[in-house]
């Protein structure tokens, strides 16, 4: 029973790890380096996420500045970065590419929130479709007779408390998400 719960609790915290990748790829109006770290860069002819050919960094509030390792790709990465639909216009100046960070319009912030609900009402699905699947387990094993119907209930019912707390998780990342964009 202990396997079925601890598979369920790795299986949703990977859920909640994948939103946290997602939602930061969403602007905010603070310039934060994993905005554009995960756009692919076609290098030699194979697409590599940006992080993998450059330094990126955040001097300033809405300036992110990459380095480039390989200089010869310089007007690739930029163009990258244009046409990653971001709504970033990159700049550069031979030495490094600077990505200033325009701020966002109410109209914007609005369309962003709605995405941080749509990625988070993902998230609690995937949660759900985790408790399902082990509480499909957890029944079969009562039916063949491997564990009495008294212990599948409780598993049953602590298979409900982990859903509550990572749903609860969800909720929370996804609200601090929200303010972020909102925040002036």
């Amino acid at each position: 029973m202990d396997g079925i719960l601890k598979e369920a609790e790795v299986r949703m915290a990977k859920s909640i790890e994948h939103l946290e990748q997602e939602l930061q790829s969403i602007r905010t109006g603070r310039a934060n380096p994993a905005l554009i770290e995960r756009v692919q860069v076609p290098y030699y002819g194979t697409p590599t996420p940006l992080r993998d050919l450059a330094q990126i960094s955040a001097p300033e509030a809405r300036m992110l500045v990459v380095q480039v390792y390989d200089r010869g790709q310089m007007g690739t990465i930029e163009k990258a970065i244009r046409d990653a639909g971001i709504g970033l216009n990159p700049a550069n100046d031979g030495e490094v590419i600077r990505v200033p960070i325009p701020t966002l319009t109410e109209e914007r912030r609005r369309e962003y929130v709605k995405m941080v609900k749509q990625r988070a009402e993902e998230a609690r699905v995937s949660v759900r479709n985790v408790r399902r699947e082990e509480l499909q387990l957890i029944h079969q094993r009562e039916r063949a007779g491997e564990i009495p119907e008294d212990q599948a209930k409780r598993a049953g019912d602590q298979l409900q408390k982990i859903t509550d707390a990572h749903t609860g998780r969800i909720d929370a990342i996804g609200q601090r998400k929200e303010s972020e964009v909102m925040e002036v």
